[in-house]
Parts: C-alpha cells; structure tokens; sequence
C-alpha cells in the first residue's frame, strides 16, 4: 500500500503553503482550505520547519486557520533533523493565535519521504490539552528513537469536542492502545485505529481494545476501524461481540489479513443489517464466504467492501501497509 499525501481535511482542500524558495503566488482566503506545511526533504534549500511555521503565523491570520497538515521539516526519520517533540511544543506554543484551528493531521509523508515504519512520532497529547475545540487530529506513524523521541505516545484524557480520531501506523503501542482506552470522549463519533504488526512495533493486543469495543466512553462514536492488523481475526472475533457494534453506522476492518475464520465470527455474531458500510478490503477471504458475506448483508442496504481479495504465499499474509 502507497502512503499518499491527503487531499482533504475535515472537509476542505489541501493547499500547499509556499515554500520560501517557491515564486510567490496568491493565496486562497484563509478559512476555505487545509493548510499544509513542510521544507525542503534534504534540509539543503530554503528554510527550517520553526522558520517556516514562523513564516505562515506572520504571512496568513492564524485565527481564520480552520486546518493544518504538517508535513517533511516538521516530522521525518531518525536520521532526519525533525524533531517530532520540537514540533509538538511550536503547535502548543501557537494556541492563543490558532483560535480557530480545528482540525490537524500530524506526519503527512509519502512512502518516497519515508516509510510508515520509520516516521518518528512522540507524545500528542500535550496538542489536544492545547486545542480543547480540536474536531480531528489524524497522526500518521508510531516509531521513536531521533533525540530520544519514545515513539507515539496517548496519555489519557478527557476531549470534549474531539469528533474525528485517526492514529496511523504499522505498529501500535501497548500503551497508546490503553490510553486511549482509558480516555473519555465524549464527542468522538469517528475512530480509526490502524493496529500493525508486531514485526513493526504492534504491541497492542485485543483485550486492550476491550474499554473501546464496550462503548461506554464513546457514547457518539458511529463509525469504527480497526484495520491493518496481523490479528485481523482475531479482532472480529471480538467485534462480533463488542456492545458498541449496536450503534456503528459503518464498521472498517481492512487492511489487514481477515480470513474466513475472522468473517464466520462476523456472521455468527450479532446482527450487522443495521449498518451502512462493512469495509473487508485487502482480505484474505475465500470466494464462498464473500458470497455469504454479500448475502446476509447486501440485501438489508449494506454496502460490503470486498475489493483487494489477497492469496497467501510461503510466507503467510501480510497487512496492507507494515514497512
């Protein structure tokens, strides 16, 4: 799987802030897109991210700034110069002038910046304490080790306002997986958990998902993922279960290596009927239980993903997006 740069955030284009090296051209009015920020990837032309952030508070009005991505500069590998815990402190140290600012995606690079595996990542909870109207946060990444960064860490909280929740990688923490958990969010409608392998760092397992599956801390949350997992079975095994399932209007399990032992609990479980979408894509299902699938489901106006069937090899299965 190809890691992309967005295009969209919390509903609004993604426009590239001009890089100091870039000719100068009009901007579009502040509010109407999602501003994305990065440097030079070879740190040789141009400015440093603190410049440019720097820049973009001084050259747009950052109370209208509705959304922000963050790129190269402001996060990287190991052996680049950014530093994911510099970067943590430049957001919280702007939240009296980004009044406005209600959606941010941490560590938008592309699988040529780097591989998800690599992105280094630290503590985020420090931007939702300085955000307390933030409605999204996406992190892409999870790893640690440049200038001591820990990887990606989520201690827990209380969020208020928070409705969209995006945590990206190829390898969960145990930690990030119970502090979540332990959180209460009370406006989250939308969660997307990546899980990973443990060849990548997972070491989050299901029952730390158990507070999660429960509901009873996301009281609005309707649309859940849990996907690119080596423990794809095993997860809908738990969701065939889980009481939070009664309220989803759309269930995202793909991405990882679901087989007919993980779809068979989905159909001896609880009902699904009720929801909108069943996403399975890059599965590794055999062609008689995606018609069972199709049939139990399609017929009551779900829409079932089946796209991207995968075939094992020598090697076992893999999850869309490890390395």
């Amino acid at each position: 799987m190809a890691l992309d740069h967005i295009s969209h955030l919390h509903g609004l284009p993604v426009h590239n802030f001009p890089r100091l090296e870039e000719p100068p051209s009009p901007l579009p009015a502040v509010e109407t897109v999602a501003w994305r920020l990065s440097v030079d990837e070879d740190r040789v032309l141009g400015e440093t991210f603190e410049e440019s952030w720097q820049r973009f508070l001084d050259t747009v009005d950052p109370a209208r700034v509705r959304a922000l991505v963050l790129g190269v500069g402001a996060y990287g590998t190991e052996n680049d110069a950014a530093s994911p815990w510099e970067t943590v402190k430049l957001l919280a140290g702007a939240a009296d002038r980004l009044t406005g600012l209600e959606a941010l995606y941490l560590a938008d690079l592309t699988f040529e910046e780097s591989e998800l595996s690599w992105i280094v990542q630290d503590d985020v909870t420090p931007v939702l304490a300085a955000y307390p109207c933030l409605k999204e946060l996406g992190v892409r990444g999870s790893g640690g080790g440049f200038d001591g960064a820990p990887g990606l860490e989520f201690h827990a909280l209380r969020h208020e306002h928070l409705r969209v929740l995006r945590l990206e990688n190829g390898g969960l923490p145990t930690e990030v997986a119970q502090g979540l958990a332990a959180s209460d969010l009370p406006g989250l409608e939308h969660l997307d958990l990546w899980l990973g392998t443990e060849d990548y760092g997972r070491t989050a397992t299901v029952a730390d998902l158990a507070p999660v599956l429960d509901g009873g801390r996301l009281p609005s949350l309707r649309r859940l993922g849990l996907r690119n997992c080596d423990l794809q079975d095993e997860v809908a095994a738990a969701v065939a279960s889980a009481p939070v399932v009664a309220r989803l209007s759309s269930l995202d399990l793909s991405l990882g290596t679901l087989g007919d032992v993980g779809a068979e609990a989905l159909l001896s479980g609880q009902p699904l009927t009720h929801l909108e979408e069943l996403d399975l894509h890059h599965h590794y299902l055999s062609e008689p239980m995606m018609t069972r699938l199709r049939e139990a489901l399609e017929p009551f106006g779900v829409r079932v993903n089946l796209d991207e069937r995968e075939t094992d090899d020598e090697w076992g299965r893999y999850v869309a997006a490890g390395e």
